[in-house]
């Protein structure tokens, strides 16, 4: 499953480069929420790779296909995360896939095309770049943590911002890059120390799970507990600061 995902992620990102700063169509799926052309043509290029060689399994993808979704293994797609950086060519985007069977997320599989960054990771393997071990922050003072913040705060703003003003109080600093999938390579090789997400979707961080865990870290939701296929939202940390970060976030809900 790991050698197809790898695979799949490249051919896939390949595909997205050829076509950066070419989209023809521009479709909305919500409000301010975009997809193309080449979304769905990288979806494709992943979902017929799975279906190939492993039939069986169930498939959850962000721009549609829903396949077996109850299977002991489920893949969870995104195939363009970082869609409207993307459309506007800033090149911070990536391609996901996780794997989750029997409650656990046990691989996750996290490709940059534009800057060849592999993230790879299997239950009790370890988490890799490119080939070499990596491993979360060794931070525990929240004014020397540096985090990742949702960026549709549009979606609940009452809530998220004063989550986001109690958050800067405590941090070093704050980013939004536009793509989940930036965001949790960077956790899993300590360059970002948590993030922070409302709004995102099980496609959007299912690449991470196993990434973030398998490199010294922690994911749960908002409660404390592990994500699942139907979570909508997580906090991902170093795991030191992730009792504090909960603690902060329960007061702001």
């Amino acid at each position: 499953m790991v050698n197809l995902a790898i695979e799949a992620v490249k051919e896939a990102g390949d595909f997205l480069l050829d076509n950066f700063g070419k989209i023809k169509e521009i479709h909305y799926k919500g409000d301010r929420n975009l997809f193309t052309e080449i979304d769905k043509g990288a979806e494709e290029i992943i979902v017929e790779k799975i279906k190939i060689k492993f039939p069986r399994h169930g498939i959850l993808a962000e721009e549609g296909e829903r396949k077996d979704i109850d299977s002991d293994y489920l893949w969870i797609v995104d195939p363009l995360d970082g869609t409207h950086n993307y459309i506007r060519n800033i090149d911070i985007f990536g391609v996901s896939i996780g794997v989750f069977s029997k409650g656990r997320f046990i691989l996750g599989v996290i490709y940059m095309p534009s800057s060849q960054e592999l993230y790879v990771a299997e239950e009790g393997g370890g988490s890799y770049k490119n080939g070499k071990r990596i491993y979360t922050s060794l931070r525990e003072n929240l004014k020397e943590c540096s985090f990742s913040f949702d960026s549709s705060i549009r979606y609940s703003p009452k809530v998220m911002l004063n989550s986001l003003g109690k958050l800067a109080q405590e941090v070093f600093n704050i980013r939004m890059f536009g793509s989940s999938a930036r965001v949790l390579g960077y956790i899993a090789e300590g360059k970002l120390d948590g993030a922070i997400e409302y709004h995102d979707r099980p496609w959007d961080f299912a690449g991470g799970v196993c990434l973030i865990q398998e490199a010294g870290g922690k994911f749960t939701d908002f409660e404390g507990a592990y994500p699942t296929p139907q979570s909508i939202g997580y906090l991902t940390t170093n795991k030191l600061i992730h009792h504090k970060i909960l603690a902060l976030l329960r007061d702001s809900l």
